[in-house]
């Protein structure tokens, strides 16, 4: 397991910080948060440079710039959409990551234990961790050239997120809602073939399978609770082939990580982990990656975050 290393301000290293911005995040509390989490990071002597994209790919190949270029450090203002952008820039790198979560979901920064929607005390938090050189290093799942800090799954859930991509409306959270009430009709649970480490096979019926590098998707639901971003290791759990009235009994469960005791519910802990369904798709931080098979590897250290 990797510890958090104390490295001491470095003179020479950029005081430049790119502050990577989603306006648009947790219905525009990413905008809000933003000026003191740059407030505090200016107070600390550094200058602060604001990168936002005109989309997804713009401000990522803005970001892949700025880290290019030698920026110091950067630092994520919204939620697990613009980090995960941040993280395609920078595993890999020498280049640390702060988190100003400001999202709806904010699932990184809770699996991180980093703040939740306090801006300020998030933007001291980098600060501080700037000039003190505290940055721990993190492990990131990759699926082919895509990188990810939390949960990647496929299954009931990722049904519920194809069909609520595909509603027009209604609009927000509760076009999900109704996705999963469609999708809880139809329910039935997936053949999976599910091969770990490129040998041990596990041949089942599951309701969905997770994961995780980081503990909680979906805003909360901890359903790879006792994963630990930084051990090398993912926490894969299997939800079995449970009917509708025992997945709604188990679903309330996952917040708080309690329905990993669940015999229906098994974990498997692995470095590189393979997933075959038919008509299944992926997500991996909320995003879609595609449909099934999709092989996840552990890259133990790709991240430097600051903590």
């Amino acid at each position: 397991m990797s510890a958090e290393i104390t490295l001491g301000y470095i003179p020479g290293v950029s005081s430049e910080i790119t502050l990577f911005v989603n306006p648009t995040a947790g219905r525009g509390r990413g905008a809000h948060a933003a000026q003191p989490a740059a407030s505090a990071l200016r107070e600390a002597g550094f200058s602060v440079r604001t990168v936002v994209g005109t989309d997804a790919a713009d401000a990522l190949a803005r970001l892949r710039a700025d880290v290019r270029e030698g920026t110091g450090a950067v630092i994520a203002v919204g939620g697990d959409g613009v980090v995960s952008l941040a993280l395609q820039a920078l595993a890999g790198t020498a280049v640390p990551l702060g988190v100003v979560a400001a999202g709806t979901g904010n699932d990184f920064a809770r699996s991180m234990g980093l703040p939740v929607r306090e801006p300020e005390r998030a933007g001291h938090l980098a600060a501080e961790a700037l000039k003190q050189g505290r940055i721990r290093e993190i492990d990131l799942g990759r699926a082919g050239d895509t990188w990810y800090g939390t949960v990647l799954c496929s299954g009931f859930d990722s049904r519920v997120n194809d069909r609520g991509n595909r509603m027009r409306l209604p609009l927000g959270r509760f076009k999900y809602d109704l996705a999963i009430l469609a999708e809880l009709a139809a329910f039935r649970p997936f053949p999976y073939r599910i091969t770990l480490d490129g040998g041990r096979v596990i041949e089942t019926e599951a309701t969905l399978v997770a994961v995780g590098n980081g503990s909680s998707y979906g805003g909360g639901m901890r359903i790879c609770a006792d994963a630990e971003p930084d051990d090398g290791l993912f926490d894969v759990t299997v939800v079995g082939d449970c009917g509708r009235g025992t997945l709604l009994k188990v679903f309330p469960q996952v917040y708080k990580g309690t329905h990993l005791s669940h015999p229906k519910v098994t974990v498997h802990r692995a470095a590189e982990v393979t997933l075959e369904s038919a008509g299944l798709t992926a997500y991996a931080d909320g995003e879609r990656l595609g449909p099934l098979p999709v092989t996840a590897r552990c890259v133990p250290g790709a991240l430097r975050l600051l903590t």
